[in-house]
């Protein structure tokens, strides 16, 4: 059975990596989708991916980090299929590597806009439209970052835990009318964020499975469908009683 049979999903981020296999997952699940990404080429092949194995999608050009854009994006949802009741907030970037002492506004600030600033306006609009038809379920992402330090991303670190906390604070405002709101915080998975990351670290040197599988107690990173598969999960009535929680899929990092 579909986990989401005739749900309406909203996808952020979606024209790659987690984003493009919570996209497809929720497709295959049942769902009609609502692509967005900042970058149409991406967002555009997502969509014909999700088309291409019979599901039913759409797509919406916006940059999370302008809050107009974002209004603009869930009254698409609204227009195009009447409601919004599951969404996924995942568009994110992790910036340059380096110390807190070597840190630039500009760097800074931009990811702030994009991993914790972007997910304010998106959660706004969504809450707002799922108050009007009795509830619904949303996931930001955060990260293992969200939970943990990692020296040289100051920024990234500081904005998923911030994702984390108003993840929690919405769970608690909205939890009597029927809406559930959750983060979850991804360990080293194969996209191209992670392939950026390794590539500052080691200047090029190793594979980015090469860097971050033996931190990993599991052995390996992880992929962009395993997320996904927990994201869609979460957004399903099989996570009813789950709401407010940060979930890490991870292969045990944070455990060690």
């Amino acid at each position: 059975m579909a986990l989401v049979p005739g749900k309406i999903a909203l996808v952020t981020g979606a024209g790659a990596g987690i984003g493009r296999a919570t996209a497809l997952k929720f497709a295959e699940e049942g769902a009609k989708v609502v692509i967005s990404d900042i970058d149409s080429d991406g967002g555009e092949e997502t969509l014909e991916l999700v088309q291409r194995k019979g599901g039913e999608a759409s797509f919406f050009k916006a940059d999370v980090s302008k809050a107009d854009e974002v209004q603009a994006m869930v009254a698409y949802t609204i227009a195009t299929y009447g409601r919004l009741d599951c969404a996924c907030n995942n568009a994110g970037i992790v910036g340059k590597l380096v110390p807190i002492a070597e840190q630039m506004d500009e760097n800074f600030d931009r990811i702030i806009a994009v991993n914790l600033r972007g997910v304010f306006p998106c959660l706004r609009a969504e809450i707002a439209e799922m108050l009007k038809t009795g509830g619904g379920a949303i996931v930001n992402l955060s990260s293992v970052a969200g939970l943990i330090g990692f020296p040289g991303l100051s920024a990234y670190v500081a904005s998923k835990h911030g994702v984390n906390g108003i993840t929690k604070n919405a769970a608690l405002e909205y939890a009597k009318q029927g809406i559930r709101v959750n983060s979850i915080c991804p360990g080293g998975i194969d996209t191209r964020m992670l392939d950026s990351l390794a590539e500052q670290a080691t200047g090029g040197k190793m594979a980015t499975s090469e860097m971050m599988a033996p931190l990993h107690p599991i052995g390996r990173i992880g992929t962009a469908d395993e997320v996904s598969n927990l994201i869609v999960w979460l957004c399903s009535p099989r996570a009813s009683f789950v709401t407010g929680a940060h979930v890490p899929i991870d292969g045990g990092y944070v455990a060690q």
